[in-house]
């Protein structure tokens, strides 16, 4: 299923630097995509209407050339076009305009200029929203391969040469590995944190952070190692900035 994004941003530059932005991101998650880019809100208003189908659109408020601005587009969108289903990401130099977006309903609010991390945090949260996020987990056991999709994994377990996937839904995976280059390899670049020689948590689940624990939403409790706690709250606030667009 591919991922049909729309860019309508009057700055070429800042147009053309997310659309490779988006191309990097979407080509390393190995999910198909098209972009289409648009200099004013005319333009991909004409498209919509003439029949575009758009899932993600990333739409500036402020057009020098235009005669509708960013906050109009997107009521049309919503209210003319009746078209709730399009995740809208506003980008704007300013950050005044919250109150006017509500009844929009957009997926996020980026401030420009733009930051990489913010847009990959953006990206990331629709693709799990939608359930497009399928990059799997790979382990073996014996002379097989196996996977699970990594947003399924609540955290991994080792006890001692055995490793415990412990998954969403309840169920466990049993394998052998080492935790730490398990971690190192597969799952770090995905916001699970290390918090114990035994535990690698997904961020996605982490209900509360204590001092020296991670409560889990179904309510596991983990500990951090006294070597991982200044770490751990790095690297925890370190991904908690990072979502925060």
């Amino acid at each position: 299923m591919a991922l049909f994004v729309a860019i309508c941003d009057d700055e070429k530059g800042i147009g053309s630097t997310l659309e490779n932005a988006l191309i990097g991101m979407l080509a390393d998650k190995n999910i198909q995509y098209e972009i289409d880019v648009y200099l004013t809100g005319e333009a991909l208003c004409a498209k919509m209407e003439a029949g575009a189908h758009y899932d993600l659109i990333f739409l500036d408020i402020e057009f020098a050339k235009s005669a509708i601005n960013g906050v109009e587009v997107g009521k049309l969108i919503r209210e003319t076009y009746k078209n709730y289903m399009v995740s809208i990401v506003y980008m704007s130099w300013k950050m005044k305009y919250s109150m006017q977006l509500f009844d929009i309903c957009p997926l996020n609010f980026l401030v420009k200029p733009l930051d990489y991390e913010k847009v990959e945090s953006v990206v990331k949260t629709y693709l799990n929203i939608t359930g497009m996020w399928s990059q799997n987990f790979s382990y073996k056991i014996g002379h097989n391969t196996h996977k699970v999709p990594i947003k399924d994994i609540m955290y991994l377990e080792s006890d001692t040469r055995k490793l415990i996937l412990h998954l969403a839904d309840g169920t466990k995976k049993e394998f052998y590995g080492v935790l730490k280059k398990i971690y190192q390899e597969q799952l770090q670049k995905y916001d699970f944190l290390l918090v114990h020689a035994s535990y690698a948590v997904n961020y996605d689940y982490i209900g509360a952070k204590k001092y020296d624990e991670i409560i889990l939403m179904n309510g596991v409790v983990l500990p951090i190692s006294r070597q991982k706690i200044k770490e751990t709250r790095e690297i925890f606030y370190n991904i908690t900035e990072k979502r925060r667009v």
